[in-house]
């Protein structure tokens, strides 16, 4: 029974700290474009980069933090398994930067490292919320 309550819990606080890390940045992108960009120290100089941030970073990522939040409403597995990817994909393309144009900066490093550690917490989770599905319906049956 505790470890049931220590999975909710960690299931809980990955699927918190990934809806509102990802509502956060949207919210921020939506008032202050270039306040996003001037973390990796990039400049908007023209009405189109603001309306691209502002749909990316702030439209498509409110969308993905209310993804987030709906599927683990409906099926808690199944939104670790969505956190898993998302996170997941994040660090496989700050991979893919070091590998076609080079080292990341102070910035991407210090993301790679939390985009990882994200994907696997969700990915453990996942599989540990899979078996004891499992088990249960095993039991069930038997």
């Amino acid at each position: 029974m505790k470890n049931n309550r220590i999975i909710d819990i960690a299931t809980w606080a990955i699927v918190l700290i990934s809806a509102l890390g990802t509502l956060s940045v949207s919210l921020m992108a939506l008032v202050d474009p270039q306040g996003v960009m001037a973390m990796v120290h990039t400049p908007l100089d023209n009405a189109d980069a603001y309306s691209s941030v502002r749909g990316v970073f702030g439209g498509v990522g409110l969308t993905l933090a209310a993804i987030m939040v709906w599927v683990f409403r409906r099926d808690r597995t199944a939104g670790l398994g969505f956190i898993a990817l998302f996170w997941g994909n994040y660090a496989l393309c700050r991979a893919l930067t070091i590998a076609m144009d080079g080292p990341l900066g102070a910035f991407g490093g210090q993301w790679i490292v939390i985009e990882t550690m994200l994907a696997l917490a969700a990915l453990a989770l996942y599989v540990v919320r899979k078996r004891a599905v499992k088990a249960h319906q095993d039991l069930v049956w038997s």
